[in-house]
């Protein structure tokens, strides 16, 4: 089976001259299917790592995309345009090269899916917080990706928004997604709901100082003993957390 990436050795560098090493010797692979929550402290490298993957960084070290990979990035803070909802989704489409009229046709029925169809006449940017990464979603899905980079996509919301926002992920993303839901069951994405990262992971990989210290099955991730035996900072990361 083909990786969806396939990353040996990468590094990524910030800022004017490079002074910012925020990615460090990276070696991860990811098969289709697989449902990866990324880990860490702020500035651990979870959202560059996040960029490199759809490629809005420059990277160093090797970095494989499967042939025909259509990733879609949501970011914690959705960029939204002044502009309606239905025209926030459809101009991504018709900047693709889909005709406008079909681009409109799939944006309606990108926002019947999460719930805005009665909104898709009102300014993006004047919906609630919950209800614009709703709409970041419905742009992300009207792509058809056949794999989600999600960056922290609940940590602003109210409990009931991220509630919400969570029940579309795991829907688009879930092992078994029909075509309809564009998923597949491949998603990577960072949290710091470690609730959240049990209910939708497969598999963790935890970051700090841009390496990955850590890398293992959902459930031997979140058992203390075989945790502690493997990265003990994980460990103490995750105790941390849930103190």
């Amino acid at each position: 089976m083909t990786p969806l990436y396939d990353l040996r050795r990468v590094h990524v560098r910030l800022g004017p001259a490079g002074q910012v090493h925020a990615l460090r010797g990276i070696d991860l692979c990811v098969q289709p299917g697989e449902r990866v929550a990324l880990v860490g402290s702020n500035g651990s490298g979870k959202s560059t790592l996040l960029r490199a993957l759809m490629g809005l960084v420059p990277v160093g070290g090797e970095l494989h995309r499967a042939p025909g990979l259509r990733a879609a990035l949501v970011f914690q803070r959705p960029y939204l345009m002044r502009l309606s909802a239905l025209h926030n989704v459809a101009l991504a489409l018709w900047l693709q090269g889909q005709r406008w009229a079909r681009a409109r046709a799939r944006a309606a029925q990108a926002l019947e899916r999460v719930g805005l169809a009665a909104y898709a006449g009102r300014n993006g940017r004047a919906l609630s917080g919950g209800q614009q990464q709703r709409l970041a979603l419905a742009r992300a899905w009207a792509q058809r990706p056949n794999v989600w980079l999600l960056d922290e996509p609940t940590a602003s919301l109210d409990p009931q928004a991220r509630q919400e926002v969570e029940a579309l992920i795991h829907t688009f993303t879930a092992p078994g997604a029909s075509p309809a839901d564009a998923g597949g069951g491949s998603l990577i994405f960072s949290s710091h709901h470690l609730g959240q990262v049990r209910r939708l992971a497969s598999r963790v990989v935890y970051l700090e100082g841009g390496r990955i210290l850590a890398d293992l099955p959902v459930e031997a991730f979140f058992c203390p003993e075989e945790l502690a035996r493997h990265s003990p900072r994980a460990h103490a990361f995750v105790q941390e957390e849930s103190a």
